[in-house]
C-alpha cells in the first residue's frame, strides 16, 4: 500500500511541475479559456490515474453502452428475434 500512495504522490508532484511550468505563461498570455481547459484535463488525468494506481475499477464507456442496450437485447432473445 506505501508503493501504490508514494506513486500517487509521484503523479502528484509531476502535475505541479506541469502546473508551474503551463499556468504562468498562460496567465501572462490571457489565455483564460486554454487555462480552464488545461486545468480540468490534469485533474481529469490526475483522478484517472490515481484509481488505476490504487486499482480500483474504472468503468469505461462500453460499460454504460452495454447497460443502455442490455433490456434491449435481453427483449429481442425473449421474442426470438436473436439467440
Amino acid at each position: 500500500m506505501l508503493s501504490r500512495m508514494v506513486s500517487v504522490l509521484g503523479i502528484l508532484l509531476v502535475a505541479a511541475v506541469i502546473c508551474l511550468l503551463e499556468v504562468p505563461y498562460m496567465w501572462k498570455k490571457g489565455l483564460k479559456k486554454e487555462l480552464w481547459l488545461f486545468s480540468i484535463l490534469l485533474l481529469l488525468g490526475i483522478g484517472i490515474s490515481s484509481v488505476k494506481i490504487l486499482v480500483w475499477t474504472v468503468p469505461t464507456p462500453l460499460d454504460w453502452i452495454t447497460v443502455i442496450y442490455k433490456p434491449f437485447s435481453d427483449f429481442l432473445i425473449h421474442i426470438g428475434l436473436i439467440k
